[in-house]
């Protein structure tokens, strides 16, 4: 019998991945502990491309590699059906989803605010005297403190204050009405219509707060809501990038310094080293200048392997919209593209030990060897972070004042789990014992 030969451009490579599931992979996700511990497993068993189900985008493709991640970098799109849990939140329409030619001019609004070196030289002052408030009142208080809680609530005071021109009158009550609207909507992806109306009544608290910021704002002042008013910015676009950027930054920046400061708890070593480094930068000061944050490089090397280890954000997504090809496979335009930050940070070729705790990663020689999206904590394209350089300002700072002050050794019997509630959170909170380094300053 005559045999039959098939051109080898007509034979396409299948991206490896799971069986499908009739539930769109739901259970598989919850069974595996969240979708962040999921895209781990997944990455371990199939590689550094992998095809799988993902609710609110049906089929996604993941990519763990960071030389396979620069070819998807300029991408400006994302999925809309993956970000709908965040569309409530907006009146003006979703932020997270704006087209291409919307979203350009509001991010250089917000980049001319939260990006500028001068600017965050100027509020510097008022960081640190935050930061001293709270230091304060963990010393008068004694016993055992909530790192996520306190700290959550002072990034949104120092948020208020830097980009809003206002403040809020009780940061806790805000910091807790965002965890039950995140949750609520959150939930509702995977199982629609879930939840009991809290998500509702917390969010109008929300605007009701946010519309109290707008109000304080100073006019023509050096802040987000003057930036977003002069680049003609409807007013419910503004109300809507204020509450985003609260949200954002109050989460990002108190998790990643809550996450450092429990791993410096377990590395008492590395937290002597930084404690060492800030005694001979701040020489009897209680916090430092701005001009001290170039200096305080083991401290700076703590925080990034922290987020390595704890990305805040522990993944993005954007949608291709043309065709492409990575690592051999075909990626058709309107493709859900996964980046998962974790098994991103975790991959053992260019992280050996990779669940290690090791600040020395960071030296600027190790840097140089790795690949450029080797390290994404902020994400990456014209789709990160607006607010990464302030975030590190403000993380590098309150690190500095909390370590110059105190030790912090985890409570006994206190349990630490990493679960994801749109940032990486803990799921009772990082419990932490105090004691005093300095009893005069």
């Amino acid at each position: 019998m005559e045999e039959i030969h098939f051109p080898m451009e007509a034979i396409v490579p299948v991206i490896p991945g799971p069986p499908l599931r009739d539930d769109g992979g739901s259970r598989d996700i919850a069974a595996a502990g969240g979708l962040h511990a999921y895209q781990l497993r997944l990455h371990e068993e199939y590689g550094p491309i992998v095809r799988f189900q993902l609710p609110g985008a049906d089929t996604a493709v993941s990519v763990a590699d960071p030389v396979l991640l620069e070819a998807t970098a300029g991408i400006n799109k994302r999925p809309e059906k993956l970000f709908e849990f965040l569309a409530p939140l907006c009146e003006a329409g979703n932020l997270q989803t704006l087209p291409a030619e919307e979203h350009a001019p509001l991010r250089r609004a917000l980049l001319s605010v939260l990006a500028g070196r001068r600017s965050h030289e100027a509020h510097f002052d008022g960081f640190a005297a935050l930061a001293g408030e709270l230091a304060d009142r963990w010393a008068g208080q004694g016993g055992e403190v909530e790192l996520q809680k306190d700290l959550s609530a002072l990034s949104l005071r120092m948020i208020c204050q830097y980009a809003l021109g206002g403040g809020v009158d009780d940061p806790d009550e805000v910091v807790t009405a965002f965890e039950v609207v995140l949750t609520e909507y959150l939930g509702r992806m995977y199982e629609p219509g879930a939840g009991n109306g809290h998500a509702e009544r917390a969010l109008a608290y929300l605007r009701e707060v946010v519309d109290g910021v707008l109000a304080s704002a100073e006019p023509g002042g050096d802040h987000l809501v003057a930036a977003l008013a002069e680049a003609g910015m409807s007013p419910a676009r503004v109300r809507d990038t204020v509450l985003m950027i609260m949200l954002a930054a109050h989460h990002t920046t108190g998790v990643a310094v809550s996450w450092t400061l429990y791993l410096l708890s377990r590395h008492p070593e590395e937290a002597e080293r930084v404690a060492a480094e800030l005694d001979r930068v701040l020489d009897g000061r209680a916090a430092p200048a701005y001009a001290d944050l170039r200096r305080l490089t083991c401290l700076q090397m703590a925080l990034k392997e922290s987020m390595r280890l704890y990305p805040p954000g522990p993944y993005g997504a954007r949608e291709s919209t043309e065709d492409l090809v990575l690592a051999g496979y075909d990626i058709p335009a309107g493709t859900t593209i996964f980046y998962p930050f974790w098994a991103v940070h975790m991959n053992p070729r260019h992280w050996p030990d990779p669940e290690a705790f090791i600040p020395g990663r960071f030296a600027p020689d190790e840097v140089a060897k790795r690949p450029r999206y080797a390290y994404i904590p902020f994400g990456l394209g014209p789709r990160s972070c607006e607010g990464a350089s302030l975030a590190m300002v403000e993380a590098e700072l309150v690190l500095a004042v909390l370590l110059r002050r105190f030790r912090f050794e985890p409570v006994p019997g206190h349990d630490v789990v990493p679960v994801e509630r749109f940032v990486l959170w803990a799921t009772d909170d990082i419990r932490m014992n105090l004691t005093p380094r300095l009893l005069t300053i």
